[in-house]
């Protein structure tokens, strides 16, 4: 299995818009429902002119006088109408384009592909599935692992800047964001990965002042890589939990000796039945004070002789990506799960 499936091209006739569409893996069909109907009225009131004429007539703004081709803030990208998310700033890159340019719609979402023959050229017309918004076009020449950009207009998105997404109802898309997510509370955070993290997250979530526990994927490249991409160690990510922790209660020093106890940081690739790098010994930092405690923490243990050697990967968090919902909170689901953490532990006391 490749890191990224190749964009694969369908041309089918949609009965909803009567159109020959060029669907992906990620596209939406029209056979359950239809895009949601805006009156040509409401989206006039709705639209300024250009954003009117880019959205319902297909339109296409200046390149480099547009309004987030250089925006660098962290936060998504939402459809100007519907205001479905539809891109996020984690996987906006510069393409030199002078428009907003993604590797990837944000966690792969829908949308329609449309062949577009205009201008005497064959191209994929990209569209929202929710409001059939025209948003721009994908084009094949991207940075790996996806190859793909999606060069979109400003004026078919409304930014909203990642310190304003819960108030504004994008809450389920914080943990791209984690700083922004941590601060408002008071907190820190850290990603660890112990092997599974079923047991991981069953462990972090009765330590005391740990607040929050998301189990998901991170140090790899592909984005929003799913359960059974992530399982064939093809991706370079591995199973890890986002810690969220009140230093005033817990300090940092002391979440890394409940890491380093719950697992062999010794053993490369392999964490009970579990094997491959996905399931590494990995601890992904967000400033260099948690760096330096890291190594610290590491130095102690080897010096001790506790351990001969320690493999963790210790390496700066790029991106966190949240794993399926299945996989959240799994061992409170299933009690009978598989678990390859001892659990007791959290009743006996640290060395």
């Amino acid at each position: 299995m490749k890191i990224f499936l190749p964009l694969i091209l369908i041309v089918i006739l949609l009965s909803c818009g009567e159109r020959r569409a060029v669907e992906d893996i990620m596209t939406a069909k029209c056979e359950d429902s239809c895009p949601v109907s805006y009156s040509d009225e409401d989206l006039r009131k709705k639209l300024t002119p250009e954003q009117y004429r880019i959205v319902r007539e297909n339109g296409t703004e200046a390149a480099f006088k547009n309004e987030y081709w250089n925006n660098k803030k962290p936060g998504i990208y939402a459809d100007i109408v519907s205001g479905e998310p539809l891109f996020s700033s984690t996987e906006k890159f510069d393409s030199g384009t002078g428009w907003p340019s993604f590797t990837i719609p944000v966690t792969r979402t829908k949308m329609r592909h449309i062949k577009d023959t205009a201008y005497g050229m064959v191209r994929t017309e990209v569209r929202s599935s929710s409001a059939d918004s025209h948003l721009g076009h994908l084009f094949e020449d991207g940075p790996r692992p996806t190859g793909l950009r999606y060069c979109i207009n400003s004026a078919s998105l409304k930014f909203i800047p990642a310190e304003e997404m819960e108030s504004k109802g994008y809450k389920e898309l914080m943990y791209l964001f984690p700083e922004v997510y941590a601060s408002k509370r008071g907190w820190d955070y850290i990603v660890f990965g112990a092997g599974c993290f079923w047991g991981a997250e069953a462990y972090f979530s009765g330590v005391k002042g740990v607040k929050e526990v998301i189990s998901g994927y991170s140090g790899g490249s592909l984005p929003y890589p799913s359960y059974e991409e992530m399982v064939t160690g093809k991706t370079g990510h591995a199973e890890v939990v986002l810690v969220y922790f009140d230093p005033a209660v817990i300090k940092f020093e002391t979440l890394l000796k409940h890491f380093f106890r719950i697992h062999h940081p010794d053993s490369l690739n392999r964490q009970g039945n579990d094997v491959g790098t996905q399931y590494r010994s990995a601890a992904f930092y967000h400033n260099d004070e948690q760096k330096r405690a890291i190594e610290t923490e590491i130095k102690r243990m080897l010096d001790a002789g506790k351990y001969k050697k320690i493999v963790t990967d210790v390496s700066s968090l790029k991106v966190f990506y949240k794993a399926e919902e299945y996989h959240q909170e799994y061992l409170l689901k299933n009690p009978g799960g598989y678990c390859h953490i001892n659990l007791n532990m959290l009743n006996e006391p640290l060395e």
